[in-house]
């Protein structure tokens, strides 16, 4: 192996070198991704906006937070759920934060429920805490739960609305 690596030692010490360059790079670019990987944690991320101009059909889930100007024809699960002066929801909204500007024909569950001087709501509401302002429409049942996102709130209030139907 030594006498080998004589007979092609000058084309061996360039590649040598060569491939030595691009290791000792790679090697600082290694702690560039950790270092970059820390800081979108700390910023958080900014709400999903659905403009005026949309229309959504069908169920929309997320962790984060969601502000809906447009309509959606669908159930809506997140944390923070803003629905705005010109939004029209048609289904069941869950969230830990529930902010009401608009139109929501369907079941509200959540922690925290406020309806604006400007809220229409027509169906329940299943909350821990609620702000209704004055102002507001309101057709449906109040409900406080300490849990009232856990899926056995859902069953309770069907059966009541079922058999008024």
């Amino acid at each position: 192996m030594f006498s080998k690596s004589k007979i092609n030692e000058p084309g061996q010490k360039q590649a040598d070198t060569e491939t030595a360059k691009p290791a000792a790079s790679s090697a600082p670019a290694s702690p560039a991704p950790a270092d970059y990987k820390p800081a979108p944690p700390k910023a958080k991320p900014p709400a999903s906006v659905l403009s005026s101009d949309l229309h959504v059909t069908g169920n929309m889930k997320t962790t984060g937070d969601i502000q809906v100007e447009g309509t959606v024809e669908g159930d809506i699960r997140a944390h923070l759920l803003t629905i705005g002066e010109t939004a029209t929801i048609k289904g069941e909204v869950i969230a830990d934060d529930v902010v009401v500007n608009g139109r929501i024909v369907g079941r509200v569950r959540g922690l925290k429920v406020r309806l604006t001087s400007t809220a229409r709501v027509e169906g329940d509401i299943i909350h821990k805490t609620i702000a209704i302002e004055s102002g507001a429409h309101f057709e449906g049942s109040v409900q406080r739960q300490d849990d009232p996102l856990s899926p056995g709130a859902k069953s309770a209030p069907a059966a009541k609305a079922n058999p008024a139907s």
